[in-house]
């Protein structure tokens, strides 16, 4: 049984939504940051990425850094930009990216069932990028960037979000990059509960993106309840801030990779030695494989299309997953790449850049690309059920959850 709250969330004005919303802090490099913050200074990022206010030779994990995003924060809702609802509620996000529309409720998740595996996690996470946030959501004392959750989808739930969808959106717009963004409010008392018993029907939640931002939300959390030893549950610090899809609205885009080059064998050297593990097809036109165990390829530009042997394609969760497949047959035994984390000669090449883009790679600064088939929700939710992991950059999602529309206050 999950617990999926509503909550009094702050929301940008109507008349500067487009304008505050920001990609997630993460996305952007300390350069890029400054430069977008400079674009539009109502950019949420700036609150996100405080460092922008600075000098570049600052340190960006300077305590003052982290003042600096409370009282933009503080400023902005003073100000009159954020402006808070009447009384806790589920907000409606659907985003639109190429014609294709996702749409998930906006809720609080709670930090026990996510201490408790009701909430699954499929990557582990690394302490000193918990940090940042974790400072950050504890000094603002705000959650700002919402984590992208799925689960199983329930009729009751998918029948009050089609029916409230049906009303005009207090939000609407395009963002810059020209995903649509569409927002409505679920206030009515009866469809609020309807929602919070939808989800008590769920067994289990999934994280598909945001492992570190769970991650620190929940730590600050904890800390919060070490901090005030009455606390009883009830208090908004147990929950943080979530956008909770179900799997049926979800597409994951392919992760995919290039190499720095074919580990001391020749072109031909590396096809025979490939030929073992696939069957290997030239194709006229770039790769982008259509099922399970295929891959694309290209090499000394030329695409290939490549069909696993079925004799590597175990019915394991994560054995299993073509990435797995890729990595074991082709990385580790043939190219000596054992750990993908560290090692300096494979990159990582989101699916949505396309396969133009792995062209231009392989022939640069890499030798060799492959283009995958996208890891599937349900894959993801079966590595997770068995309380197994990923492989490193499985999936890609898009389109981007933005940071800024919804403010979720500890103290309420």
């Amino acid at each position: 049984m999950a617990v999926v709250r509503a909550f009094q969330g702050f929301r940008p004005r109507t008349d500067i939504v487009s304008r505050v919303a920001a990609l997630p802090y993460d996305v952007y490099n300390r350069q890029e940051a400054k430069e977008e913050v400079e674009r539009e200074p109502l950019s949420f990022l700036k609150v996100d990425r405080a460092e922008t206010q600075f000098p570049d030779s600052y340190d960006m994990y300077d305590d003052t850094v982290y003042a600096k995003a409370k009282e933009l924060l503080d400023g902005m809702i003073s100000d009159g930009i954020y402006v808070q609802d009447e009384k806790p509620v589920y907000y409606i996000y659907q985003l639109t990216m190429d014609g294709r529309a996702q749409t998930g409720i906006v809720a609080c998740a709670s930090i026990d069932d996510y201490q408790n595996n009701v909430i699954k996690k499929h990557e582990n996470t690394r302490e000193e990028k918990e940090l940042d946030r974790i400072r950050h959501v504890d000094t603002c004392n705000a959650q700002t960037g919402p984590i992208f959750l799925a689960y199983r989808s329930q009729a009751e739930i998918d029948e009050v979000v089609d029916r409230v969808k049906m009303k005009a959106p207090v939000y609407d717009f395009t963002s810059v990059d020209g995903i649509g963004h569409a927002v409505w409010v679920i206030e009515d008392d009866a469809d609020i509960e309807k929602i919070r018993k939808g989800f008590e029907a769920v067994n289990s939640i999934y994280i598909a993106d945001g492992h570190h931002r769970a991650a620190s939300a929940v730590k600050v959390g904890l800390k919060r309840r070490a901090e005030h030893p009455d606390y009883d549950g009830t208090e908004e610090f147990n929950y943080f801030l979530s956008v909770l899809f179900p799997h049926d609205q979800l597409m994951i885009m392919p992760y995919n990779r290039v190499i720095k080059d074919l580990s001391g064998r020749s072109v031909p050297e590396f096809l025979q030695a490939l030929a073992e593990d696939f069957d290997i097809e030239q194709s006229d036109v770039p790769v982008s494989p259509k099922k399970k165990a295929t891959f694309g390829m290209y090499l000394d530009k030329k695409w290939y299309l490549l069909t696993a042997h079925t004799s590597i394609c175990p019915d394991d969760p994560v054995e299993g997953l073509d990435v797995s497949i890729l990595q074991k047959n082709v990385f580790d035994k043939l190219l000596k790449i054992e750990d993908p984390r560290i090692d300096k000669r494979i990159d990582f090449v989101g699916g949505i850049r396309g396969l133009a883009e792995l062209e231009k790679r392989a022939n640069s600064d890499m030798m060799l690309a492959f283009s995958m088939y996208p890891t599937s929700i349900l894959e993801l939710f079966r590595v997770s059920d068995a309380g197994l992991l990923m492989p490193p950059k499985s999936t890609w999602f898009e389109p981007k959850l933005r940071s800024g529309i919804f403010i979720h206050r500890l103290d309420g």
